[in-house]
């Protein structure tokens, strides 16, 4: 059985032993490191090779969002994952830390059970990202003024990756995807790779801002 090498990131000592708690008694996960600062969040996932980095939003000398952004940049730490975890899901700074190179997020008070879900679907390369409430946020944060997107648009996917990148935005994964348009799971799995191929997005995360940013999806859709 493969074990999920996970780094837990967060300034309060009693939160982080919790967390550790709760994935060591994971059989298919263990704890290699826990960091208070996003400065040694980036150097213990250098050192000790995680799988996947819990991350707070909030923490000193270095926030969770740049904590990210160097931990994605860092092409030694290509396969590491960020999960972002964040006190209430209108945070205004997930969508930052999904711009910076996080495969999705969680708010702090999710249940048990969710936040081991979570951690297997993120670790297995599957972003983490609810629709409803964080849709609407997400597309509220992206009509304000920013930096140019850094990877292509949707306007050369065919209508049918079109359509898998407008479920990917709004949720779905391959399987719920594969329900929503008759297609098999293996098709879905097959569309979202090649989206994310001609786009140049490293992840599913990538997808939904370059779906809100392009107008493809926008607040209100179901």
């Amino acid at each position: 059985m493969s074990v999920i090498r996970v780094l837990l990131a967060d300034d309060q000592r009693l939160v982080r032993a919790a967390f550790a708690m709760l994935v060591e008694s994971a059989r298919d996960m263990e704890v290699v490191g826990q960091a208070g600062t996003g400065a040694e969040a980036v150097q213990l996932a250098r050192t000790e090779r995680a799988d996947l980095v819990v991350m707070d939003i909030r923490m000193p000398e270095l926030d969770g969002i740049e904590a990210t952004r160097l931990i994605a940049a860092d092409d030694d730490l290509a396969g590491v994952k960020v999960l972002v975890l964040t006190t209430y899901d209108t945070d205004d700074h997930i969508v930052e830390a999904l711009r910076a190179g996080a495969s999705g997020f969680l708010v702090k008070d999710t249940k048990p059970a969710d936040l081991l879900a979570a951690i297997r679907t993120v670790a297995a390369g599957e972003s983490l990202l609810s629709p409803g409430p964080t849709s609407r946020l997400i597309a509220r944060v992206l009509r304000a003024p920013s930096d140019p997107p850094t990877i292509g648009g949707p306007d050369g996917l065919s209508e049918r990756e079109r359509q898998v990148l407008a479920l990917v935005a709004r949720g779905l994964n391959n399987t719920e995807i594969a329900e929503r348009l008759g297609l098999s799971p293996l098709t879905a799995k097959t569309h979202v790779s090649r989206i994310m191929g001609k786009l140049g997005a490293r992840d599913r995360a990538q997808l939904v801002i370059v779906a809100y940013e392009s107008g493809l999806v926008v607040p209100g859709d179901a």
